[in-house]
């Protein structure tokens, strides 16, 4: 018996058929509206993908409110919205950019 094992398995490739372009998810963007934000915190403990900071910026009540943490992305967000309900101020919402609609002549 002769195995070889040290044979490398072939990466699969997508069939030419399948648009991947078509089937990539829009990541969600995260708005922070600087001026509502009281630095409760809540969004940021609570986040499950831990993506959220305390930003040194100070807004116009004297509040530093939250940004994306350096070296996370809009991706890493795992769109459940939590941050947006637990805000009592309102001051922060998860969007996805607004998609292509589809105009349909007739």
């Amino acid at each position: 018996m002769n195995y070889s094992f040290d044979r490398k398995k072939k990466k699969a490739e997508w069939p030419a058929f399948v648009d991947i372009e078509e089937w990539k998810i829009v990541a969600p963007q995260i708005h922070i509206i600087s001026s509502r934000c009281k630095e409760c915190s809540w969004c940021i403990e609570f986040c499950p993908e831990e993506i959220l900071e305390i930003s040194d910026k100070i807004n116009e009540k004297g509040y530093h409110p939250p940004r994306l943490i350096e070296g996370k992305t809009f991706e890493n967000c795992a769109e459940c919205h939590f941050c947006e309900l637990i805000c009592p101020e309102f001051a922060i919402f998860v969007k996805k950019p607004a998609e292509e609609e589809e105009i349909i002549v007739e």
